[in-house]
């Protein structure tokens, strides 16, 4: 089956577009925004500089780098849920 390529645009152009409307729909909803505007603003940060250590940092790094040499297996099976292991 062939769609025109002309009339597949004009169809997408004249549906409107449906857009969640703006603002919050739950209260849970409504604090986690809250949350995030404080988090991006910096309204509220800490006046305290929290620097690590080098030691800290190069424990953190290495700790991301190994998690490249995890393996993922290609399929997972229910039997192994919730275990862990290498």
């Amino acid at each position: 089956m062939r769609i025109n390529l002309g009339l597949l645009v004009l169809t997408l152009a004249w549906v409107p577009a449906w857009a969640i409307q703006p603002g919050p729909s739950s209260a849970p909803q409504q604090g986690t925004e809250q949350w995030l505007q404080l988090q991006s603003s910096g309204q509220v940060a800490s006046r305290n500089p929290q620097a690590t250590t080098a030691i800290e940092h190069e424990a953190a790094m290495r700790r991301w780098l190994e998690s490249y040499t995890l393996k993922i297996p290609q399929w997972y099976r229910d039997e192994d849920s919730g275990k862990i292991g290498k």
